[in-house]
């Protein structure tokens, strides 16, 4: 039953909801396992508009299972709700990225935020990539991002996050709106890395020195089951030197790579770098690119 009264205007005729109740669920379920030494989707359940191209094998039938994660509507709206989830089982190896940025529109006059929860878990000697996009937050944007990554044993897990806030080039800063972000990292049930970002360019801390200082695009990325992590940190530091707004840190197994700053190419650059660097010590296997990057 409805909390509050409602108008036959507030319902589309397939009985979507357009007042501050709305809500358009979309989900999708993937589960990935090693067979003869070749990980396969197994599992491809989805609700709404969320679907999966076909798997791509580009580093060989023993290498990554390439997946790319699609969302026609390509961004989100007030009252969309996405859930992804996707599991690699022991000894699974597989990549998912996304052939475009995902865009967050901004709120509609009531208000009403978005969501996306996305679940991420591998089992013991199984290594996941998440590796999509850029996120582009439109002025007046309101939601939250949840993400979650649950590993098992000696699971590997390697993954960023792109957020760029407004649209400068066209004038249209991030000036209004409010997004939360919460990261979790867990390893048998023990929290590994847990974090939460609210944005709001109306708090004190979106401009000071000791926050966001103003800046508009910040990305992070994420390492965990490296075998020397300060070495890999050590490595970073040398082979990136040439980069500006960034620093890398290594605690509790998690390997947190940095950027704050002004330029999504730049950020976009620093993370397929430090990715290309990292990725023969989880994978013992060079950085493949998928090729939807380059179309």
């Amino acid at each position: 039953m409805l909390s509050q009264p409602w108008s036959r205007q507030s319902l589309d005729v397939s009985g979507h909801r357009f007042d501050d109740l709305r809500r358009w669920d979309a989900s999708l379920q993937l589960g990935f396992v090693a067979r003869d030494g070749v990980t396969r989707m197994r599992d491809m359940r989805h609700h709404g508009p969320l679907r999966v191209q076909r798997p791509f094998y580009p580093e060989g039938p023993n290498g990554s299972c390439h997946v790319y994660l699609l969302h026609p509507p390509g961004g989100l709206v007030s009252g969309d709700a996405l859930r992804i989830e996707a599991r690699v089982e022991s000894g699974g190896r597989t990549l998912l990225t996304t052939p475009a940025a995902n865009k967050l529109y901004r709120a509609d006059r009531n208000g009403v935020a978005w969501q996306q929860d996305t679940l991420l878990q591998v089992d013991d000697d199984g290594l996941l990539e998440w590796l999509p996009q850029e996120t582009i937050a439109f002025d007046g944007s309101r939601g939250c991002q949840r993400t979650r990554i649950e590993l098992s044993g000696s699971a590997r897990c390697l993954g960023w996050e792109l957020l760029a806030l407004g649209r400068p080039a066209s004038q249209l800063p991030f000036v209004s709106g409010r997004l939360e972000q919460h990261f979790t990292i867990v390893r048998d049930g023990m929290p590994l890395w847990i974090e939460r970002q609210p944005l709001d360019p109306t708090h004190r801390r979106f401009r000071g020195s000791w926050g966001q200082r103003g800046h508009g695009v910040q990305a992070t990325l994420w390492a965990v089951g490296l075998e020397d992590g300060q070495a890999a940190v050590e490595w970073l530091r040398e082979r990136l030197e040439a980069h500006q707004c960034w620093a890398v840190t290594w605690r509790h197994d998690v390997l947190l790579l940095r950027y704050l700053g002004d330029s999504r190419g730049d950020a976009w650059q620093l993370l397929e770098e430090a990715w290309h660097l990292l990725r023969p010590k989880l994978a013992q296997q060079p950085a493949c690119i998928p090729r939807i990057w380059r179309t």
